[in-house]
């Protein structure tokens, strides 16, 4: 039986002049290896992607982070160029995507970037340079080359006792390593708040109502799934929710033929 397939929606990369369609690897990593599934890139388009098109073809959506920022318009506020770098095309991917896996039940699970689209979609909104509020800890990935220090797991946060992260991950304190300098100002009505940092800053939620496993997370789980345990079950959750999902797709397929 084949393994479910998990859509990522890629990033524009300019390199040495030419365009990229890109995602960084150690998502796609996480998910072959974490949630054993099978991966397939979306380009990111301003025009042009067919969204049943593709989520027919998937059994889950895994939005990853990204250096580019959503375009403040999207939720109603003017941008500075101190907002950027945008990723328009991203944007007009990511959004569409994940409003209409929620609407069908395909699995979804949004990291860092993902978690703001997430939020964003469903009506909330974000806050840039959280560093400079009172209050608030500097969140940012450290200015290193070294990948392993600059993902270091070194801030803790405390997942709420009953909430679908919990399931998950247990109820409590864990230590993750959450790397932004944007976080969600006001929550979307429909989001649930899974956890939260020592400074009060929203590090996961959870769609309510939901029909299939979407959770959105700020830290990075893809970096460190094959070594730490919270990361390694959060991807396997998801995993399984495709799996899952698969299963349906499949039956109802069966069933459709068999009448």
């Amino acid at each position: 039986m084949s393994k479910p397939v998990v859509a990522i929606p890629a990033d524009i990369r300019e390199i040495e002049g030419n365009v990229w369609q890109a995602t960084p690897n150690q998502y796609v990593r996480a998910a072959v290896n974490g949630a054993d599934v099978m991966v397939f890139l979306v380009p990111a388009q301003e025009t042009g992607n067919d969204i049943d098109g593709i989520l027919d073809r998937v059994d889950g959506l895994l939005l990853s982070g990204s250096r580019t920022n959503l375009h403040p318009s999207l939720y109603g506020e003017a941008a500075s160029e101190a907002d950027g770098p945008f990723d328009p095309a991203r944007d007009a991917t990511s959004l569409p995507l994940i409003r209409r896996a929620l609407e069908r039940g395909i699995p979804l699970l949004a990291i860092c970037r993902g978690l703001q689209e997430l939020n964003v979609v469903l009506g909330g909104t974000l806050a840039s340079e959280i560093q400079e509020q009172p209050g608030i800890w500097d969140h940012r990935k450290p200015d290193t080359p070294d990948l392993d220090v600059a993902y270091g797991i070194r801030q803790k946060i405390v997942v709420k006792e009953g909430s679908c992260l919990a399931s998950v991950l247990g109820a409590g304190e864990i230590s993750v390593n959450s790397l932004h300098r944007q976080a969600i100002a006001k929550t979307a009505p429909g989001l649930a708040v899974e956890a939260v940092a020592e400074d009060g800053t929203i590090e996961a939620v959870s769609v309510i109502g939901a029909k299939a496993f979407a959770v959105g997370v700020q830290w990075h789980p893809e970096y460190w799934v094959g070594s730490d345990q919270p990361s390694n079950r959060l991807f396997a959750a998801f995993g399984r929710a495709a799996r899952d999902y698969a299963a349906t797709k499949r039956d109802a397929a069966r069933r459709a033929a068999a009448e």
